[in-house]
């Protein structure tokens, strides 16, 4: 499946993020040794457990939500976090990524779906960030793109419309404020049940775990 994945995703110049949350390293190693780099954790203190056992070359993206008082543990070596829903946030992994001497490289998440209990910013909120003073003001972040999580639905035409949405929010941000920029070029959509459409709607990122891992 793992490799079946990847080929799907590099027909479309889009990478996997292989989301290891849960599992452990042994499970982790045999993925890695398939030849899988990208994996992606919801929770830092789990993340750096892992990431003080596991081969250096493993780049770690932090996919779930993120807290402040969390930011200090992974900033000297997370490759990107997904998450990235205020300016505080932003505010606290620019101040921990300049004491790493480092560039910590982040995406805007966006609220896309129906459900209230998932996180994100309106696209009028992350325009908001960007114009503001203090952004212009960081140095150590680098924003990448852009990240939703769809409604949990079995209905197609809801997902796509989601999708879609988001790769909409995408081209704005990136015509208004990127347009020079070629590291903006990321859209983190689609999980183990709606990947195919999210590549469809133009996802680079795939955060895909139980069909690579297995059920919890």
């Amino acid at each position: 499946m793992l490799d079946q994945i990847r080929s799907e995703l590099s027909r479309k110049n889009a990478r996997l993020v292989a989301v290891s949350k849960t599992h452990p390293a042994d499970r982790i190693l045999e993925i890695y040794s398939q030849g899988q780099r990208l994996f992606g954790e919801n929770r830092p203190q789990e993340m750096l457990e892992k990431q003080a056992t596991l081969p250096a070359d493993i780049k770690w993206h932090l996919i779930g939500h993120l807290q402040t008082n969390k930011v200090k543990s992974i900033a000297p070596f997370v490759a990107l976090i997904h998450s990235v829903d205020s300016l505080r946030l932003l505010q606290e992994i620019d101040k921990q990524a300049l004491k790493n001497n480092r560039v910590i490289d982040c995406l805007l998440q966006f609220h896309i779906a129906q459900e209230e209990t998932k996180f994100g910013l309106s696209e009028e909120g992350a325009i908001e960030i960007l114009t503001s003073p203090s952004f212009s003001t960081l140095r150590n972040v680098r924003i990448c793109g852009v990240m939703g999580m769809a409604t949990f639905t079995e209905d197609t035409n809801q997902l796509r419309l989601e999708f879609r949405h988001l790769k909409t929010i995408f081209d704005h941000l990136k015509a208004r404020f990127f347009s020079q920029a070629e590291h903006f070029r990321e859209i983190s959509m689609g999980m183990s049940s709606d990947w195919h459409i999210a590549l469809e709607e133009g996802s680079t990122l795939l955060r895909i775990g139980s069909l690579i891992f297995g059920e919890r």
